[in-house]
């Protein structure tokens, strides 16, 4: 039987900067259709820095790091999910459910009454984990050129 346990670090933390890389390096390779190289990931980063999350989350799958999620507060009643990440091998067991939700009770404890993301059209796994959890697609709400898919819950 597998287990997560899911615990608050700072976005900085070497731990979860790492798995932002490797999220990172996962979604720009499947982006351009070949692995990502590192300044493409650097390149990511610097388009959409992390140091505004102000709650960042690493889970534990087995005892091992294996996936992270953050949020940044765009007004004090809206969240925004951002770097959900579960990695390949510990996918399908639980994680990306586990990070979800305790980005969304971080979130409410600060005061958030929604939540939102965007995604992407070749993130399929993702889209259905955010349908499953109640979210639901909204129209586009920002321009971003990586970001096709919206979606927003109450709280």
């Amino acid at each position: 039987m597998t287990s997560w346990s899911v615990h608050r670090v700072a976005p900085g933390d070497p731990v979860a900067a790492g798995l932002v890389r490797a999220y990172l390096s996962d979604i720009v390779g499947r982006y351009y259709g070949r692995p990502a190289t590192s300044a493409d990931v650097d390149t990511a980063l610097a388009e959409d820095p992390t140091d505004d999350l102000v709650g960042f989350f690493v889970g534990h799958h087995d005892g091992r790091p294996a996936g992270c999620a953050g949020f940044r507060l765009v007004t004090p009643d809206m969240a925004e999910s951002k770097r959900l990440y579960v990695e390949r091998s510990s996918r399908g067991t639980g994680g990306g459910a586990a990070l979800l939700m305790a980005v969304e009770r971080a979130a409410s404890s600060r005061g958030a009454t929604k939540i939102r993301l965007d995604t992407r059209t070749d993130l399929v796994e993702a889209r259905a984990l955010y349908a499953r959890h109640g979210y639901s697609e909204v129209e586009r709400y920002s321009a971003g050129r990586y970001a096709e898919h919206f979606f927003t819950k109450a709280l």
